[in-house]
């Protein structure tokens, strides 16, 4: 990609950048009222039965999937023209998702602006390494790595850590402005789960808001894992990396079925969003179809995402994902290669 199809790609885009009033606020309806009839459903099914609540409990987390990504673009200031309606707007869904505002915006920007760059991986990401860094690591980092990329540990012990644990506290050197927003957030949450505990009962609470939790949770995690996890990803050294062919390489179209995009809020268009962060996600699609480059880029569906299970490492010199039983066979014929026969 030359430096003028670059600057072209980005001037494609462009006119998709502004946020309308109207589809911002009909998706904040069409989004978080149906959130909170599920749930109430759900609370009433639980009289009944649990395996009844399922199924409210199951499409609310859809739901909240869906609030996470209007959060995620006021984050970015796209949901809204006003920066002060994103700011307030992007508070309030980050309650419900447990997301302080300023926090993960900042760590956020950062992936943005850092994805897919080997020298400045640790702020937003996944943890990645590459297979020659894995191979020189010791047992420990090893051992640690494989635990923290086994799926089990990824998608369940991951939300609990990531959002009950680590969204609680601030950032070492974070500003007064973003401390501030995390200490309101954290607040508001206790306030708004003691409400709900003194109006229902804890066991309710947590039987219903638990599992809607733990769901979404998964599914957020899922999503952004795939999203940068594929086969012929973008990963270079800080020398030779590019921010649009990060974007448009190292972010996959992830072609869902049209209920999941809609309920993903089109985040399956991932190299979209990585090229311009500045389009709301309603206007994603849009973006994707009218902009003839973007057409080319990796594409996954449900079907062939399941693959992406077993990519845990980045090959620098092959430019692809590999397992770890493939790497196993990388490191043998690495040695082979270095032995000589003898004379």
């Amino acid at each position: 990609m030359t430096v003028e199809n670059t600057k072209n790609l980005r001037k494609q885009v462009a006119p998709f950048e502004k946020a309308t009033a109207k589809e911002s606020v009909w998706q904040m309806i069409n989004t978080i009222v149906p959130f909170f009839i599920l749930w109430y459903l759900a609370y009433i099914s639980l009289s009944v039965s649990y395996l009844l609540a399922l199924v409210p409990i199951v499409m609310a987390a859809g739901f909240l999937v869906r609030i996470f990504i209007i959060f995620h673009d006021c984050t970015h200031y796209s949901f809204f023209k006003s920066r002060r309606a994103n700011r307030i707007v992007g508070t309030f869904t980050g309650v419900l998702t447990l997301f302080p505002f300023e926090q993960w915006g900042h760590d956020h920007a950062i992936h943005h602006a850092t994805s897919g760059n080997l020298d400045k991986r640790g702020t937003g990401d996944i943890w990645t390494l590459t297979v020659d860094e894995y191979l020189a690591a010791p047992l420990k980092l090893r051992l640690a790595y494989r635990f923290y990329r086994n799926p089990f540990v990824m998608f369940g012990l991951g939300p609990i850590y990531q959002f009950l644990l680590k969204n609680r506290f601030n950032h070492k050197g974070a500003k007064q402005k973003e401390r501030n927003n995390t200490y309101l957030t954290n607040i508001l949450i206790v306030a708004f789960i003691g409400l709900l505990c003194w109006a229902i009962g804890w066991q309710s609470f947590l039987l219903i808001q638990g599992s809607v939790f733990m769901i979404a949770g998964a599914a957020g995690i899922w999503l952004f894992y795939v999203q940068h996890t594929f086969e012929d990803s973008y990963f270079e050294e800080d020398k030779d990396w590019e921010y649009v062919k990060a974007a448009v390489e190292g972010s996959s179209f992830y072609k869902l079925p049209k209920v999941l995009q809609w309920l993903t809020g089109n985040i399956g268009f991932h190299h979209v969003h990585h090229l311009s962060p500045r389009v709301p996600n309603y206007k994603l699609e849009d973006a994707h179809n009218n902009t003839l480059p973007l057409k080319n880029v990796p594409t996954i569906t449900l079907a062939t995402s399941l693959k992406s299970l077993r990519f845990r490492l980045w090959d620098e010199e092959n430019k692809n994902f590999v397992s770890f039983k493939e790497v196993k066979g990388l490191a043998k014929s690495s040695v082979s290669t270095q032995v000589k026969p003898e004379l």
